[in-house]
């Protein structure tokens, strides 16, 4: 977790410490993310820095190299068409005389993959996971009052390794940490609720504590635990001798009327930790948690604090386009706030531990989380090269170093995450069973089986039996950590893991695509707790949801769109998004939110009508937003709202009201004869107007609009400015059509991070300062450096009236 840094004796140039609030705060733990350099390619005594005349140059962490392209058909379709290879890294520091006798620790929230670590030529290890935090310990072999090269090597030469994009090289955070020997072990403390309700909660906290001397001390443990007004809740210390070696300290108390957390009030308090020794704190650790209750009902489904909950979801993964998987935490504040505004309150991170601050914004925010171990275990999945089912796949991947790696991977994603109030359930894994690839089941010959690779049972396949082993094993890994929450999996072939007892594993059972099985399977499996895991865009995929109480929720495949898993070239992107690449709004979140979201809402979608499509459905993504048409053309206009009822007005005349409720499939629609100039829409609830929305006739386009989501920044740290591009008629309208090239020039202290178009397809560089536009629109990064100053950034194209952005860091 990013952390808030309490002064140290000496304050280094090459470390930087990091200011904000986040949920854990760590005593003497900097933030090492400047100062590093990077080789692409392998080298010759890399872990030394490599020979004389080895070209470095300097990148900031968090780095992802094959975001840097090019992108070519000669890679995999799975991973976007973006290179892997090796990387090397390396960085050094001083280390002061104050550190000598206390515990030095490196820490790296994230490493695509197969990382080793040196510390001065010493190998300190390997980590082939590249989704899992890890760290190492420095203590013996730094150099004390001089200078220390930290020398890291990435292996990603294996680039068609995963289903999806995962980017290559220090892509998260490292942080260095200096602790007393006697100190709070890192992942070492367990916050939990047994007892929540809204006159009194009962908390509980177990905490590791490491001596590294081979001598007791006698210490004060504190734990002090703080509500979100700032006023103390709860409060024990325990005296204890703590022998060498690792000491374990239990807390338990009762309070009055907490704030409980949940998806509206995300009440945090701040639980603090303290090692205190002669009187002095040595060591302290402060951790947001939560106050809350949950738990699963095979008939009744989710509650959260005792009130029942539809669990309204989306899959995400890591990526966000131009910017690989190296993203600032602001680029999800912005994505998870238009979520949030649709209606979605909970998240299933695909298919892998995320960045440790994603789970600080969603405790911050009120999403509730799916957190996922692995998309493959023992067997390698098929990850396509030449497009989506095409061609011979590759298998490299995970599954090469499960058996070594398994069980310390998920136990060092459940340390790490388990006191995230967010957190409901822990996912084993993603689609294990998914029929033929590689598990197969006799009886794939007979009933329906969505999904399969290939037609039928295959006996040369592994039999699914075996995932049933696998998968009581890793549950029992997971309970040996935390029994707070239930251990969940993402089923993509039901009717073959019902066959091998691989459901009954689990204490809740997801459901991938398989709306058609939930009554079936809840009338033979009574006591069964059924949810969709992963699941369509259709209407009927949440009337099964909100039909049936005993179904929990479901979660949208996908929230986002995302970086692989593409089809045949020049497709190097999944397009299956309610948002886009560049966080941009597609018709698909508006109808999204008409289901979902409780603010009033309206929004307009036009096409043209075809025999075919005169049938007054809505075919998903195949609407507009514009209102530039040929004249005299019969159009459909479709009105996704929430409201009641919706009006239809054309230059001010009204086209007539229409019910929600007896619209089908519940859009207001009407038949239109083209006419340029606005369209809009007002939305009423018992008569009463609520909301609108207008779409105009655009002209030529004229200039360029620019919208930057803030404009002041801090000092002494880096900011993110996201500027909304939008190319627009004289006029100021928006024009849709326009894919003009949007150039950018910035004076002062700050850099482009990149440009994104939304588009699936573009080849372009994500490293050059121009982009074409799509649908009108572009989104640029801007970082700030933290020097104070003015900064402007202009933006210009061939034709069109350029924009500009003042930004300022004071």
């Amino acid at each position: 977790m990013r952390t808030k840094i309490l002064p140290l004796l000496c304050l280094l140039s090459s470390l930087t410490f990091s200011d904000g609030l986040h949920a854990q705060q760590n005593k003497g733990s900097l933030l090492f993310d400047d100062g590093w350099f990077f080789h692409k390619g392998e080298i010759s005594a890399g872990e030394k820095g490599g020979v004389p005349g080895t070209e470095w140059r300097n990148v900031q962490i968090p780095h992802d190299w094959s975001i840097e392209g090019p992108f070519n058909d000669e890679w995999a379709s799975a991973t976007a068409y973006l290179p892997g290879g090796i990387g090397w890294y390396k960085k050094s520091f001083n280390a002061p005389i104050s550190w000598k006798g206390k515990k030095v620790f490196i820490n790296f929230d994230g490493v695509y993959k197969n990382s080793e670590v040196w510390i001065n030529g010493h190998f300190l290890g390997k980590r082939p996971n590249g989704f899992v935090s890890f760290e190492y310990d420095l203590s013996s072999y730094l150099n004390f009052g001089g200078k220390n090269l930290i020398s890291v090597k990435a292996d990603h030469s294996e680039f068609a390794d995963s289903r999806w994009y995962t980017g290559s090289g220090i892509y998260r955070d490292v942080h260095l940490i200096v602790k007393d020997p006697v100190y709070v072990r890192p992942g070492g403390i367990a916050f939990s609720t047994p007892e929540v309700a809204a006159q009194s909660a009962t908390v509980q906290a177990n905490a590791e504590i490491n001596n590294s001397t081979n001598k007791p001390s006698a210490v004060t443990i504190k734990m002090i635990l703080v509500d979100p007004k700032g006023k103390v809740a709860a409060q024990e210390e325990q005296k204890m001798s703590a022998k060498s070696g690792v000491n374990s300290v239990h807390f338990k108390r009762q309070f009055s009327n907490p704030l409980l957390w949940s998806i509206d009030a995300p009440n945090l308090y701040q639980l603090k930790l303290s090692v205190i020794r002669d009187g002095k704190i040595i060591d302290e650790v402060t951790q947001a948690v939560g106050i809350r209750s949950i738990h699963f009902d095979a008939d009744k489904g989710f509650y959260l604090n005792d009130k029942s909950l539809k669990l309204k979801g989306v899959c995400i993964h890591d990526d966000a386009g131009a910017l690989g998987v190296a993203v600032p935490e602001e680029v999800w504040v912005r994505r998870l706030k238009a979520l949030k505004d649709a209606g979605v309150n909970s998240l299933r991170l695909s298919h892998n531990p995320h960045a440790s601050y994603l789970y600080d914004l969603c405790d911050q925010m009120g999403f509730l989380v799916m957190d996922e171990f692995s998309d493959e275990w023992e067997l390698g999945k098929n990850k396509w090269v030449k497009g989506w089912n095409v061609g011979i796949p590759s298998k490299d991947g995970y599954h090469e170093y499960f058996k070594e790696w398994a069980h310390r991977d998920i136990e060092s994603m459940i340390k790490r995450d388990r006191n995230h109030p967010s957190i409901i359930m822990w996912s084993i894994g993603n689609e294990i069973d998914y029929p033929n690839d590689p598990y197969s089941h006799p009886v794939l010959d007979s009933g329906r089986n969505p999904q399969i690779y290939g037609r039928g049972y295959s006996a040369k396949n592994p039999p699914a039996s075996e995932m049933t082993v696998i998968a009581t094993d890793l549950v029992k890994t997971v309970k040996a950590i935390d029994t707070t929450r239930p251990v969940t999996a993402a089923l993509a072939g039901v009717v073959m893991s019902n066959k091998v007892g691989y459901p009954e594993v689990l204490d809740v059972v997801g459901y991938n695509y398989q709306e058609y099985r939930y009554a079936a399977d809840h009338k033979q499996y009574p006591n069964r707790v059924i949810y969709g895991s992963e699941n369509g865009m259709a209407r009927q995929a949440w009337d099964a949801v909100d039909t049936n109480q005993y179904i929990s929720g479901q979660f949208l495949w996908t929230g986002i769109d995302y970086l692989g898993e593409a089809g045949r070239w020049p497709q190097r992107s999944n397009g299956a998004g309610l948002i886009d690449l560049a966080g941009f709004k597609k018709p698909e979140y508006y109808y999204r939110q008409s289901l979902w979201a409780a603010k009033p809402m309206v929004y307009l979608g036009v096409k043209e009508i075809t025999k075919r499509e005169d049938n007054g459905i809505w075919s998903h993504r195949n609407v507009q937003s514009t209102w530039n048409w040929p004249e005299n053309s019969k159009l459909r206009v479709e009105c996704f709202t929430n409201c009641k009822e919706a009006e239809l007005f054309l230059n001010g005349k009204s086209l007539g009201k229409v019910l929600r409720d007896t619209s089908k499939g519940q859009i207001p629609s009407w038949v239109v004869d083209y006419q340029s100039g606005e369209l809009s829409v007002k939305g009423y609830n018992d008569g009463k107007l609520v909301a609108t929305y207008a779409i105009k006739t655009f002209g030529n386009a004229a200039q360029i609009k620019a919208t930057p989501d803030q404009t002041i920044f801090s000092k002494s740290k880096k900011g993110l400015c996201q500027v909304e591009l939008q190319i627009a008629d004289e006029n100021g309208n928006p024009v849709y059509t326009a894919e003009n090239e949007i150039s950018v020039n910035i004076s002062g202290n700050a850099k482009l991070l990149g440009l994104e178009s939304g588009s699936t397809t573009s080849h372009e560089s994500y490293q050059a300062d121009h982009r074409q536009a799509l649908n009108g629109k572009l989104m640029a990064y801007i970082q700030t450096n933290g020097k104070p100053g003015n900064i402007t950034v202009s933006f210009s194209a061939k034709d069109l009236k350029p924009a500009s952005v003042n930004l300022s860091v004071k």
